[in-house]
């Protein structure tokens, strides 16, 4: 059987930006892969590095994180289940013109 989505926490547990007691303020939702500072770019569906000036990784909602999150992961990992991705909140710094990993790099193990 194909797999066509993923359950509602694939990525993580559900939550509302505004919900969350966040050391800075973020600015969207974003998929990370796990030990390293990518994320998921909006428009060519890659992985790049928080510093790239391409990079368009904030989604508005939980929601459209986890569809592109769900999508890649379908297109690209054999097995579903050992993704190592996150929906993480995240930021952008107008100064430094670069994406902002709120809680910095996640780790794939404790």
């Amino acid at each position: 059987m194909i797999c066509h989505t993923l359950p509602a926490d694939a990525f993580g547990d559900h939550f509302e930006l505004s919900a969350l007691p966040l050391p800075r303020p973020a600015d969207g939702y974003a998929v990370q892969r796990l030990d390293t500072d990518t994320l998921l770019d909006r428009a060519s569906g890659r992985f790049l590095p928080v510093r790239n000036p391409e990079l368009q990784a904030l989604f508005t909602s939980f929601a459209a994180a986890h569809a592109a999150a769900t999508a890649w992961v379908l297109a690209n990992c054999a097995n579903p289940v050992e993704h190592q991705l996150a929906i993480v909140p995240a930021g952008f710094d107008p100064v430094l013109q670069r994406h902002v990993l709120i809680y910095g790099v996640l780790c794939g193990q404790p």
